[in-house]
């Protein structure tokens, strides 16, 4: 695991997380710096004697300050803590995110288009807008860690996930109770956690899936390419650990195969999209027909 010296924002690396770290949740833009840009950053300054935090990009400079400010010598951020060059050290990477996540101190959730008041407020519309809460990977980066700090445009605090866990609710659809650990997460039915993520998106199509599997605590290789197989084998990984039905409770198949039996379309989804329909409604139809799955 690659992290940031906060103080400096040079890479190191570690066999397992250290005990106390801060970890990054944000959106990407054009202009994120990679593990190689910042390696070739740190050479220019260490020949010219400058703080290389000081020609890192606005953001992980930024993040570093507040980081160290608040007592976190290391940091790991997405963009630049992970050698996208080395196939092998990206699906480590992709496979342990979700335990990162729950393993650091603090996240920080940046949320680079809310703008704060002088007070430090923000409005409710501006918050709940944010592109933060459509993106794929921040689904997981919300929920695994238990302390979640957002932060606005200018790196001002606004406030933390317990304090908003029933706004959160109300945008996300995620239990309050499971963002504040009173619920256990594996006590959620599959089909609900699959539409926390139907309306998200993510760059990569394989990240639709790539992303979820921490949420069902399962793993398996990134292969970048395969397109949509990707979900379906993220459900049958699903399958090998979980006898819930509500897996195969999505939007078209499940109606089409009670309206066709045994010619319905294929059991399993193609993408956490279908995972739109109210569960209770999908489960008390079951009930009332006394038809499995």
């Amino acid at each position: 695991m690659w992290l940031l010296r906060t103080s400096r924002a040079e890479l190191h690396y570690f066999n397992k997380p250290p005990p106390k770290f801060a970890i990054l949740s944000h959106t990407w833009s054009d202009n994120e710096l990679s593990f190689q840009d910042l390696q070739a950053l740190h050479s220019v300054a260490t020949s010219s004697s400058d703080n290389p935090r000081s020609r890192a990009s606005s953001k992980i400079r930024e993040c570093c300050i507040y980081a160290e400010s608040q007592g976190y010598e290391w940091l790991w951020i997405d963009t630049c803590c992970i050698d996208k060059t080395s196939s092998a050290e990206l699906s480590e990477a992709v496979n342990s995110m979700y335990q990162w996540y729950a393993s650091a101190s603090v996240c920080y959730a940046y949320l680079q288009d809310v703008h704060a008041e002088e007070d430090g407020s923000v409005s409710d519309t501006s918050f709940r807008r944010s592109r933060w809460f459509t993106r794929g990977w921040t689904l997981q980066e919300l929920i695994a860690p238990k302390d979640v700090h957002f932060l606005s445009a200018d790196w001002r605090w606004l406030g933390t996930k317990r304090m908003f866990a029933a706004f959160l609710d109300l945008i996300t659809g995620i239990d309050s109770e499971v963002l504040t650990f009173d619920r256990p997460l594996t006590s959620i039915p599959v089909a609900k956690r699959m539409s926390w993520a139907a309306r998200r998106q993510t760059t990569r199509v394989e990240d639709e899936a790539y992303a979820l599997m921490g949420i069902f605590q399962v793993s398996m290789p990134t292969i970048y390419g395969e397109g949509r197989r990707a979900f379906r084998r993220l459900q049958e990984e699903i399958m090998k650990s979980s006898a819930d039905h509500t897996l195969f409770a999505w939007v078209g198949s499940f109606w089409a195969l009670l309206r066709l039996p045994g010619h319905g379309p294929p059991i399993l989804s193609k993408s956490p999209g279908k995972f739109t329909i109210r569960l209770h409604g999908i489960l008390r139809h079951l009930r009332d027909t006394r038809r499995g799955l």
